[in-house]
Formats: C-alpha cells, structure tokens, sequence
C-alpha cells in the first residue's frame, strides 16, 4: 500500500477540555482522538459497503510525545493503514500543527465478531476496504 495515496486527514481545534494544568494538550485527550480518527476513518471506507459484523478493539498503543499544542490551535491528524494480517491490523497517526510535528503514533488493533466479541481472522472483504 502506498502510505500517500491512503492517508486519511481530519482537523481538530484544541479547546479548554483538551488543555491540562500545564497549559497544553493532555495527553490522554491524544489517545481520545486516536480513537476519533481511527472510527472516523473505518467509518468513511465502509460507508458504501458496511461491515457490521466486525468491531475492532485496541490491543497496544505506542506513542511519541514530541511537540505541544495549546488551546485554540489548529490539529491535523493524518492516518494510514499498515500491515494487516491474521487477525490484527496497524494503524499508524501523525498530528501537526501547521508543519510541526506534535505526535506520533502506531495502534495495533484486533478485529473481533461482533456478536461473539471473539477474534476473527480478517478476511479478504475488509482488506479491500483497509487498502482503500
């Protein structure tokens, strides 16, 4: 897959629930958004052919803290599927403020049987719609 014909982009503004007591972005409030983006963009390629009988689950999360971002600054967040076999798949996140690197991140993520909540092998249905 080549990452840059495959990034999906969305645009966050920090506002006051974002900000801790240092004055920047909390760190948890990445993971929140981690989350937004990774819905979000599940959402977006399966909007023409649903897959409601797939969830997926966070199973680890690596992140780097580089840069801070501060109330009423504008976030870009861009991400990219990775490598997707058995039954995980890597997300990978990069957030920007302009063209500064504020964080960057890499999710492994289990896809489960939405009935049974048990693993499930990810098939060819949902590659052709992670590889769009």
């Amino acid at each position: 897959m080549n990452k840059l014909e495959n990034v999906f982009t969305l645009k966050i503004t920090v506002s006051a629930e974002d900000i801790d007591n240092l004055q920047h972005v909390n760190n948890l409030v990445y993971v929140k958004w981690m989350d937004k983006i990774a819905t979000t963009h599940w959402s977006f390629l399966t909007k023409e052919n649903p897959l409601p009988q797939y969830v997926w689950v966070v199973i680890r999360h690596e992140i780097d803290y580089l840069k801070q971002a501060g109330l009423g600054d504008e976030i870009t967040v861009k991400t990219w599927v990775g490598e997707t076999k058995g039954i995980t798949s890597i997300r990978f996140m990069e957030f920007y403020k302009g063209n500064v690197l504020l964080v960057k991140a890499k999710t492994t993520w289990a896809m489960l049987n939405a009935k049974t909540f048990k693993p499930t092998r990810i098939r060819e249905d949902v590659l052709k719609v992670l590889q769009n």
